[in-house]
Order: C-alpha cells, then sequence, then structure tokens
C-alpha cells in the first residue's frame, strides 16, 4: 500500500465538518427550548405573585365584616371565598394535587404532617417568638378563575389565605386577640397568601392588618415582598391598594409586629 495516497480524505473532512454542524445545530436547538422554558417560568413566577395578591385583596374585604377576630384565630369563621371543605386535596389545572392540610401544616410547623402544640411554639429562624408564633387557619381558598365568573380572568393559579395571630402579642395565646391596649398585638391580625400554578409555581405574601379608629382596617407588607418602611401618619384610612403609600408605622421583624 503507498501511504502517501490521499484517497478517501474528501469522505473524512466531510463527515467532520457533518459532525461538528450536528454539534453546533444541537447547541443552537437546546439553547432556544432553555430560553423558552425559563420565559415559561418566569411568567407563571409572576402570575402566581399577581394572584397571591389578588388573594389578599380579596380577603380583606371579607375581613371588614367581621367584628370579632377571635373568630378567625379560632377558625371559625372563614370568607365567602372558598371552593368547599377546609381540607383535603385539590387538583390543579396541570394535572397536579394540592393538599391544603398539607399547605396549612407546613405553614405552622414546616411538615406535612399534623402539628403538635410543642411543634408550634417552638422556635425556629421563620417562627422565632415562641408561644406566640401565629397558628395559621384557613381562611379563603379557592382558583383565581372563580373570582369572577368566566371568561373574565385567564389564570390556572389556585390561591390560599391563612390568618392567625400577629406575633407581636405578648399573652402567650395564638388563639384569641389580645384584650389589652397595653397589648402591642392587640386588633393586629396576621395573614399569608400562598398561590400556586403550573410547573411548580409557587409564591407566599405575608402581611399584617391592623384596626383603625374606624371600622377601617390598615396594612403593612412583609415576607415576599420584604419589610416596608412607612412615613408615620394618621391611621384613619381604607384598605389600600397595591402601589399606595402605607401610612402604618415600621413593622418590627424581630416581634413580627407593629411599632
Amino acid at each position: 500500500m503507498d501511504i502517501r495516497r490521499d484517497d478517501g480524505v474528501a469522505l473524512v473532512m466531510a463527515m467532520m465538518a457533518m459532525l461538528l454542524m450536528t454539534a453546533l445545530g444541537a447547541a443552537l436547538v437546546l439553547t432556544t427550548s432553555s430560553e423558552t422554558i425559563i420565559a415559561g417560568h418566569y411568567r407563571d413566577s409572576g402570575e402566581v405573585m399577581y394572584a397571591a395578591d389578588a388573594a389578599l385583596e380579596l380577603a380583606l374585604d371579607d375581613l371588614l365584616t367581621v367584628s370579632d377576630w377571635n373568630a378567625l384565630l379560632n377558625g371559625s369563621a372563614q370568607s365567602a371565598f372558598v371552593d368547599g371543605p377546609p381540607g383535603g386535596s385539590r387538583t390543579l389545572a396541570d394535572g397536579s394535587s394540592l393538599d391544603l392540610t398539607q399547605v396549612l401544616n407546613l405553614a405552622n410547623c414546616q411538615k406535612v404532617t399534623a402539628c403538635s402544640g410543642s411543634e408550634m411554639d417552638a422556635i425556629t429562624a421563620d417562627r422565632p417568638w415562641g408561644p406566640d408564633n401565629p397558628r395559621w387557619q384557613l381562611y379563603a381558598y379557592g382558583r383565581v378563575s372563580d373570582v369572577i365568573p368566566a371568561p373574565a380572568i385567564d389564570s390556572s393559579s389556585y390561591v390560599i389565605v391563612l390568618v392567625g395571630d400577629d406575633p407581636s402579642e405578648n399573652d402567650g395565646n395564638p388563639l384569641q386577640d389580645g384584650a389589652s391596649q397595653t397589648n402591642p398585638g392587640s386588633g393586629v391580625l396576621a395573614m399569608r397568601a400562598e398561590a400556586f400554578g403550573p410547573r411548580g409555581a409557587h409564591k407566599v405574601i405575608e402581611l399584617t392588618v391592623a384596626r383603625t379608629d374606624t371600622t377601617e382596617l390598615e396594612r403593612g407588607y412583609v415576607g415576599q415582598r420584604g419589610q416596608n418602611e412607612q412615613n408615620q401618619g394618621a391611621r384613619k384610612t381604607s384598605v389600600q391598594t397595591p402601589g399606595d403609600a402605607l401610612t402604618l408605622q415600621t413593622l418590627d421583624l424581630n416581634r413580627g409586629g407593629i411599632r
């Protein structure tokens, strides 16, 4: 055999060029599909964030009709926005299931099984107030699309609103609002909204609601939206819409309430 012959070199070069083009094409397809998936997750994340905010707006309207907040804290009062018994499994739009009882337990003691009193009173990074930790109760829950008859709202999100005693209370009884005017948590309620969407999208917003000198409410956001530094001012204002200035005083993250 004459090793100086170059028969077949063109075929080898053509195969190498084809292999290179195949790799580049696969990389382009992977990048395009990844960008599409990322954009979808970003859209779902934004949607469930707005859904959680909308659920709080709806629940706040119902709070105006509740004269005794102790009925909220012991779980005997619920919003008009519910889709059945307070517990059990719900099927989401993407076919996945959501258990309301498990969501409640995760909020109260960070596990899906039933919480004991000592577990709910345990001091953790998320619940550092011990006996004054809020014991969340299911207040409102359902599909966002059920708020207004279809097709007014095109959303597949499922929302849950929990209520509990504000942890700035110092009476050690999370099932009863503080009765004394010297109690810093008297007339203050903690709320937690969770929204669930397709592909595991999940957002949480927590806020505190305080009674004013009138029959109206005023609130301050914490949690997902972060701590707000509010301007001091009159407390006779109505429930405020997103984007409006808040007039409550500073929220105290160490105690969880309003200073």
